[in-house]
């Protein structure tokens, strides 16, 4: 589904999208931080995410459409690999409180804090 109006909310850190029929989602710029799709997050295959820290205060520096299909954010950090299709997007409107859980879960695991800084684990794809 493609987003009727997007808006880019500094001050809350919030990417929010408006659909047809009048359904509005607010997705936590953090949040879409840590799923960005892109390999240096998603990594090549199963099992080769990189967990990420650190990106409780990221904000979007700019956001560019790609074709008719996805945008490309650029994040305070730096990152600016990830391309998120309209699908994923909704994807993430739609289940972005378990999305969030599963993300704080995986944390847990590692022993790990949402504030904690990135640690590099020797490869990595795209810019930093």
């Amino acid at each position: 589904m493609i987003p009727t109006d997007i808006v880019v909310h500094q001050h809350s850190k919030v990417l929010e999208l408006s659909y047809d029929g009048g359904a509005i989602y607010k997705l936590p710029f953090e949040l879409l931080r840590v799923l960005s799709p892109s390999a240096e997050v998603q990594g090549h295959g199963p099992g080769q995410e990189t967990l990420q820290t650190g990106k409780r205060d990221v904000v979007i520096s700019s956001l560019e459409p790609v074709g008719h299909y996805a945008l490309k954010p650029t994040f305070s950090d730096g990152h600016d690999s990830g391309l998120y299709s309209w699908d994923f997007l909704y994807f993430v409107c739609e289940n972005q409180e378990q999305l969030w859980k599963e993300h704080l879960d995986k944390l847990a695991l590692a022993g790990l804090d949402r504030d904690a800084p990135m640690t590099t684990k020797g490869h990595s794809c795209g810019s930093h």
